[in-house]
């Protein structure tokens, strides 16, 4: 799964020129956190097109692109399963990047995590590892 991290200073309507420029080129927007840190808004954004995608927002002013590809893992929905993910990690020396729940409900939870995808990584989590 291919995710891309937008950073850019906030201002009114940032979202709105994102998504319609998007739109308007037929790219669907298939996951989109964005949150407020001081001035800037960080926007976490997984779209369908997304070499296509990238060309477009490439030329928006004073927007940096973070390109990360995401590794899909099913976890049982509870306490501590993260944790125990996350410690493999860390005992492995592996910096992770991000981590988001994409779905979850009473049994299980997906979630993508992006780090450095070596065959390390996906050794370390190969019984999670949905794709």
């Amino acid at each position: 799964m291919k995710q891309m991290t937008l950073i850019a200073d906030n201002y009114l309507g940032i979202v709105s020129d994102i998504s319609e420029t998007l739109a308007q080129h037929k790219i669907n927007i298939e996951n989109l956190d964005a949150h407020l840190v001081g001035g800037m808004v960080i926007i976490v954004l997984e779209v369908d097109q997304y070499d296509h995608a990238l060309e477009l927002l490439h030329p928006f002013e004073n927007l940096k692109i973070v390109t990360e590809d995401a590794i899909l893992v099913k976890l049982k929905n509870q306490p501590g399963a993260l944790a125990r993910i996350t410690r493999r990690f860390t005992n492995a020396g592996i910096g992770l990047r991000s981590i988001r729940f994409i779905q979850r409900n009473e049994e299980v939870g997906l979630v993508a995590i992006s780090a450095e995808r070596s065959e390390e990584t996906l050794q370390l989590i190969a019984d999670v590892l949905v794709a």
